[in-house]
């Protein structure tokens, strides 16, 4: 009974202020590719594995990519009993916000905001220099990569604002180009016995090889390429049967991804050999190459036309990526404005149901972030790509902690649920795995983000800034209203 009255509670307010995102739009097939792509495949797998396997725990980087999959479980179990109680686009700003309080709720929004924005703008450095690079290949037109990312906000706003169906249309194509070539990959050279040495499931996920060389760089990165899993539960008011839906996509999402990532980077070090792969990944990364790393064996066993469609399919793979964090940052905007906690323009929403305004205003966001670097010439992958994807996996990581110990809170304050495994030891578990988790990042920072020390600290202290900046906006809008 108290849950069909917190629902309820939620579909009246919805109702009184006439702005509810179109329901009944997304089965768990179209939520999932918003998951994929948020989480870029291919760009985690280029990005992140050469980096692990060179300066982590080298053959053993499978096994990081288990222990953050299992970690991720273990939040998920807790997050989605949560979800079956409070649907909202919002999210963690709802979760939190429940759990532990509208002060606590508010500034969890302006981090997973500046958190959505951030990784947004990071994957529109790389995206501009990966396509100036292919243009300049195939055509010879020469421009700088900031005209492809200004250009390709353009198409996202217009995408973004055709509504929720047609984005996860444009998704499923592009993810499951990605998905598909890797994963074949994968297969493939797991059926064929491995490389030269053999499949090495024993250099790859033995305790001895996990806990080799750096194991702490190797889970930082891991946990960092399976960012966005979250995305379900924002498109829960978008959802058919949200309650069955939102659990379903959480579930296969973390699944697929973690045998993804495992099966791959297995696959990738095999390939080589478990003895050879460090070093090949080294060499790769000190040639400036680190794709290189994966493209070649995938290459080696489909051959050279391989070289010619993984860059586009890296570039495609951020695209979808891009795309997805424009729509989840719209949804946070939406949700804020609705409340009350932004200004009510921007739960206005457009004839196919989507945000309008806010669209508008994540799309001045990620002007704002991209243009200073563009004007100064800076290094769009060495300064705006490993900058912000540095310091939103580390606002990110915060939240999934500050949610966490939110469902803890929610179930014991009201007796929704009485499963202990789902309310209280799943999630105070996954708390315990994400603080470790964020220690790792804060001891690793200057290397996830590839810049100075410097650097480093002044980005740290952003996430406890704006964290408390959202707190402090609505503890004053609070005695604003209540002000006679």
């Amino acid at each position: 009974m108290e849950s069909q009255t917190v629902s309820t509670e939620r579909t009246a307010r919805d109702t009184s202020t006439a702005a509810t995102l179109k329901p009944d739009a997304l089965g768990v097939l179209g939520i999932l590719f918003f998951v994929l792509s948020a989480q870029a495949p291919l760009t985690g797998i280029a990005g992140a594995a050469p980096i692990s396997v060179a300066i982590g725990n080298g053959a053993g980087t499978p096994a990081a990519y288990v222990l953050a999959g299992a970690m991720i479980l273990l939040f998920s179990v807790g997050f989605v009993a949560m979800g079956r109680h409070v649907v909202d686009a919002g999210a963690f700003y709802t979760y939190i916000g429940t759990g532990l309080g509208r002060t606590a709720g508010a500034g969890s929004a302006c981090l997973a905001l500046f958190s959505y924005c951030a990784i947004q703008a990071a994957m529109y450095g790389l995206y501009g220099s990966i396509v100036s690079g292919l243009v300049a290949h195939h055509t010879g037109l020469e421009l700088p990569w900031w005209v492809w990312a200004l250009l390709t906000m353009a198409v996202v706003k217009v995408l973004g604002a055709l509504g929720i169906e047609m984005g996860a249309r444009v998704l499923a194509v592009l993810v499951s180009a990605e998905f598909s070539i890797l994963l074949v990959f994968g297969l493939v050279t797991l059926v064929k016995g491995g490389g030269p040495e053999g499949l090495g499931a024993a250099d790859s996920f033995s305790p001895a090889a996990a806990l080799q060389g750096a194991p702490g760089v190797a889970l930082m990165f891991a946990v960092a390429s399976m960012f966005g899993f979250e995305a379900t539960a924002i498109y829960g008011e978008e959802a058919r049967d949200p309650r069955k839906t939102v659990p379903r996509a959480t579930y296969l999402s973390v699944f697929m991804v973690t045998c993804f990532f495992a099966l791959t980077s297995w696959m990738l070090i095999s390939s080589y050999g478990a003895s050879k792969a460090p070093a090949a990944a080294l060499e790769a990364l000190a040639g400036g190459d680190s794709a290189g790393f994966v493209f070649a064996p995938v290459a080696a066993r489909f051959g050279g036309w391989v070289n010619e469609v993984l860059p586009v399919l890296l570039a495609t793979s951020l695209f979808a990526g891009i795309l997805t964090f424009h729509n989840s940052a719209n949804r946070y905007l939406f949700s804020l404005g609705r409340d009350g906690q932004l200004p009510q323009g921007l739960r206005r929403l457009n004839d196919r149901h989507a945000p309008s305004v806010a669209g508008w205003v994540q799309t001045a966001a990620a002007l704002a972030l991209v243009v200073p670097f563009a004007l100064t010439g800076k290094d769009p992958v060495l300064t705006l790509f490993s900058w912000f994807s540095g310091v939103a996996v580390l606002a990110m990581m915060l939240l999934y902690l500050l949610t966490s110990v939110s469902v803890v809170v929610f179930f014991r304050r009201r007796r929704l649920d009485s499963r202990l495994w789902n309310t209280l030891a799943a999630p105070a578990l996954g708390a315990l795995g994400l603080a470790g988790a964020i220690w790792l990042i804060l001891a690793n920072f200057t290397t996830l983000i590839g810049g100075s020390t410097t650097t480093a600290v002044c980005l740290t202290l952003l996430v406890p800034v704006v964290l408390a900046a959202g707190a402090v906006n609505e503890r004053i809008g609070r005695k604003r209203r209540t002000t006679p």
